[in-house]
C-alpha cells in the first residue's frame, strides 16, 4: 500500500521566498529519511518551496485564473512529502509518529488511490493510466 506523508509546517504560508530550514533540522531529517530507504519503505521525498514563491491556478470562473503567491486565505501549506510503500495504514502512521518534526509542524497521511480501490467503469476510463506513470517515472 502506498501512502503518502504530507508535512505541514505552521507559519510556512507567510514564509519569504527562499527561506531555507536549519542545518540541525536537516541533519535530523536526513536520519529519519535513511531509515525508511534502509527499511525499504521509501519511493520519493522532497521538501517544498515556500508558497510564496509559489502560483496556484483556480477555475471557479471556468477558465484558468492564476495568482502567485503568497496566498493569504491559506491556513496550512505544504512544506515537502514523501512516498512510501508499507503494509498498512497503521505502518504508515507509525513511520509519520518517527519524524523528527518540531512542535509547529504536522503530518498527514495519505493513502494513494489503487486500480484495485476503483469501481469496473472508472477503471475502464483509466486504461493506460499505468503505463502514463511509468513512462514518467524514467
Amino acid at each position: 500500500m502506498r501512502f503518502m506523508m504530507l508535512m505541514i509546517p505552521k507559519g510556512y504560508e507567510t514564509a519569504e521566498p527562499g527561506v531555507m530550514p536549519q542545518a540541525d533540522a536537516v541533519a535530523a531529517m536526513m536520519k529519519y529519511n535513511e531509515a525508511l530507504q534502509q527499511s525499504g519503505v521509501l519511493i520519493t521525498c522532497d521538501g517544498l518551496h515556500p508558497p510564496s514563491m509559489g502560483a496556484r491556478v483556480s477555475f471557479g470562473t471556468g477558465k484558468p485564473v492564476v495568482t502567485d503567491g503568497p496566498f493569504a486565505e491559506v491556513k496550512e501549506v505544504l512544506g515537502g512529502y514523501w512516498m512510501i510503500d508499507v503494509a498498512s495504514r497503521q505502518d504508515a502512521i507509525a513511520w509519520a509518529t518517527r519524524c523528527p518534526a518540531g512542535p509547529n509542524e504536522i503530518i498527514e497521511v495519505r493513502q494513494v488511490q489503487e486500480m484495485a480501490d476503483f469501481p469496473d467503469e472508472v477503471r475502464s476510463e483509466l486504461a493506460g493510466f499505468e503505463a502514463m506513470q511509468a513512462a514518467g517515472r524514467r
